[in-house]
């Protein structure tokens, strides 16, 4: 099987070429960090150095491709709009216009659950439950992809997109190495009560979805699926675990959600008028991510892909945990 893979320097892209690569398919991965394209390159793949916004590049890339996976994105809770609307909006038009002139069989995309979020706890959220008011430009960006991909699906291209949630494991560069130094740093306070829940998904568990959806029945054609470990975890308890296995302290002081808030909104308007738009240290969204509660309903993955999480939240866990120790 030939495949195309955007965004092949990411987490997930990197992840999937690889896995892909392993079983005898016919990759070529498209990314923009040379570092990591040669890495893949002296692994025997073939590799383009492409930018996402150049249409004729990208028309040309999936030129005699069976199937393309689209992962690249530029995912932030924080940014210029117009920077998430060409890398998001416009990349992924491009790639739909590469299959579609093409002929591609078939265009995976990853989508995002960043597309539920709403300031507030929401637990079991289903494909079909209505989507509030867009609170980051990535997420506002990621919806009006998806409508592009809903406008392909009805012009006559296949395609199938999943929303994972949280991807974790060895070379995560977002979630737990973003945590770590904070709790290194001994400055991180519980936001909240400390009780709150949320769904987790190991990085070979989201690969195993998009090789699902590679191959999945017609009736799946055009719907988007939730993705996650399907086992909510309380996120305090599990940066206990964390903590204790790095041999540093848990954070104990507590601070309101209320509280939190209302500092990171004033440093959100104190940043926004340095000219480079820097991220602050507390955003809104990061502190409802550690305050709220946020699982999804994965029956329509399970049911329709076959879709069954192979590792555990905690197996995985201890996994990323070994492959940060042995690399600091």
């Amino acid at each position: 099987m030939k495949a195309l893979i955007t965004g092949a320097t990411g987490f997930l892209g990197g992840a999937l070429t690889r896995r892909l690569h392993g079983m005898g398919w016919d990759v070529t991965a498209i990314g923009r960090n040379a570092a990591k394209l040669g890495q893949l390159e002296s692994e025997g793949m073939r590799v383009l150095q492409h930018d996402l916004k150049d249409k004729s590049a990208m028309l040309a890339a999936c030129k005699n491709q069976e199937i393309v996976f689209h992962c690249a994105a530029l995912p932030s809770p924080w940014g210029n709009f117009e920077a998430f609307y060409q890398a998001n909006v416009i990349g992924t038009r491009n790639v739909i216009r590469g299959c579609e002139e093409h002929k591609v069989k078939r265009l995976v995309y990853v989508s995002t659950p960043s597309l539920y979020f709403g300031y507030s706890s929401r637990v079991n959220v289903k494909e079909t439950d209505a989507l509030p008011e867009p609170v980051s430009n990535y997420a506002a960006t990621k919806i009006l992809a998806e409508q592009e991909l809903d406008e392909a699906f009805a012009r006559g291209l296949a395609t199938i997109a999943i929303r994972p949630r949280a991807l974790f494991g060895p070379g995560d560069t977002v979630i737990f190495p973003r945590l770590i130094p904070r709790l290194q740093s001994g400055r991180l306070p519980i936001l909240g009560d400390g009780e709150n829940i949320v769904d987790l998904t190991y990085i070979e568990n989201v690969v195993d979805a998009l090789l699902l959806c590679a191959e999945s029945p017609a009736n799946t054609l055009g719907k988007k699926y939730n993705i996650s470990n399907g086992e909510p975890v309380k996120i305090w308890k599990l940066v206990e675990r964390i903590c204790a296995e790095l041999n540093l302290q848990p954070p104990k002081r507590k601070i309101s959600y209320s509280t939190a808030n209302a500092a990171a909104t004033v440093l959100e308007a104190l940043y926004t008028l340095i000219p480079t738009h820097p991220e602050p240290p507390l955003t809104r969204i990061s502190v409802s991510m550690m305050a709220h509660s946020t699982t999804l309903d994965i029956s329509a993955a399970r049911n329709e892909l076959g879709y069954q999480p192979k590792v555990s939240v905690d197996e995985g866990v201890g996994l990323f945990l070994n492959w940060w120790k042995e690399r600091n």
